[in-house]
């Protein structure tokens, strides 16, 4: 799995709380009903896995990051989270539901991890999600020297992975989701530190390309692009 390094709760639940919070709005598309079993797939520090159980849902999260799921169990202790690699999750019991929000991107090995989402579903189940689209931060990574590298697929290359796990597309959309970063004239830099610290290229230049574009108004804008999906397990 590509990723940045073991998250840090902190910053996560501060500085970038934008990722769990934009994904509020997706918790209404997947509409949780009490006594629903459903799956939090990279669920972070738990803020959204939280807001899914609120209706009555049996919710589980899961997170390949013992830091995340440590700081879940402290946030909301009567809460279920488990420490899983989504790519090699597995249930007993099928789930009515899986969500994912701003974690599937991190997986390259994307058909492994559909295999996942569809085993984890019952018949008929739904898969609500959102990613980063083609075009994510393109102009960030254009700016920076990094080995890091994330999935960002089209709609048409997604849809594919799903459906040759039996997973059908019910609806699917690409929307720019210029996003805020907070910190001011460190804003920017603390991005890097989280997403991409292996970056080698000095932080004033990369600053430099990216102040006409990104930089207005004493705040850095991250050119954000998101993809949402909602899918039903077929059979």
């Amino acid at each position: 799995m590509a990723r940045s390094a073991d998250w840090d709760p902190a910053r996560y639940e501060g500085s970038h709380s934008f990722v769990w919070e934009y994904g509020a709005d997706l918790v209404s598309l997947l509409n949780p009903q009490a006594g629903e079993r459903i799956l939090d797939a990279g669920c972070g520090t738990g803020h959204l896995t939280a807001k899914i159980s609120e209706c009555g849902a049996d919710v589980l999260g899961i997170d390949s990051s013992p830091a995340m799921i440590a700081q879940a169990r402290q946030n909301f202790p009567k809460l279920r989270f488990q420490l899983a690699d989504l790519r090699e999750f597995r249930s007993d019991l099928a789930f009515h539901a899986v969500f994912s929000n701003a974690a599937l991107h991190w997986i390259q090995e994307a058909d492994v991890a559909a295999a996942s989402l569809s085993a984890a579903l019952r018949p008929g189940g739904r898969l609500v999600l959102e990613m980063g689209a083609q075009g994510n931060i393109a102009l960030i990574s254009a700016a920076l020297e990094t080995k890091i590298h994330n999935y960002f697929p089209s709609i048409a290359e997604y849809a594919g992975v799903l459906e040759r796990q039996g997973l059908e597309v019910l609806n699917a959309v690409i929307f720019a989701r210029p996003t805020e970063l907070a910190g001011g004239e460190r804003g920017l830099r603390d991005w890097i530190a989280t997403f991409r610290p292996d970056n080698t290229r000095p932080i004033e230049d990369v600053e430099g390309d990216l102040r006409p574009v990104l930089w207005g108004d004493g705040k850095w804008i991250a050119d954000y692009r998101r993809l949402r999906i909602i899918a039903r397990k077929i059979s």
